[in-house]
């Protein structure tokens, strides 16, 4: 059987797609091949790598990825997942081809307020949101 591949794409590739690309490969158990890319790739969010290392999840060593370059290598996608809110909605990557494209938005990391414990608190919500609507999708893609 051939795997399921998703991209999930955002604007920097610096956390929600990160996080989402990192539960889709841990709950597909094998039928799921995720990659995840953003428009103008970032650094990893520090704080995110945090949350997920909380969980069991290392993401430290994880790049981040440009969606052009993918594009220009030829990939190809079942699924392409675009993860910015609202407020980035405009400048969201899209991904040409013939993948169902799906949104999912998410309160981007990068932009939450408050010191280091009510930042790390949000992005556990966020977090748990993404976990929870990999979890739900994978359930009706199997």
């Amino acid at each position: 059987m051939e795997k399921v591949k998703v991209l999930f794409i955002c604007v920097h590739n610096s956390a929600r797609s990160q996080m989402a690309e990192a539960f889709a490969n841990k709950y597909g158990e094998g039928k799921v091949f995720a990659e995840s890319a953003g428009l103008e790739p970032g650094v990893l969010n520090p704080l995110v790598i945090e949350v997920m290392k909380e969980i069991g999840i290392d993401i430290f060593r994880n790049q981040t990825k440009s969606v052009f370059d993918f594009y220009k290598q030829g990939k190809l996608y079942n699924y392409v997942i675009t993860m910015c809110d609202e407020a980035q909605s405009e400048r969201c990557p899209i991904f040409p081809g013939q993948a169902t494209k799906l949104h999912w938005g998410f309160e981007d990391p990068a932009a939450v307020k408050g010191d280091y414990e009510e930042k790390l608190a949000k992005i556990r919500l966020t977090r748990n949101q993404i976990e929870k609507r990999i979890k739900d999708w994978l359930k009706n893609i199997k």
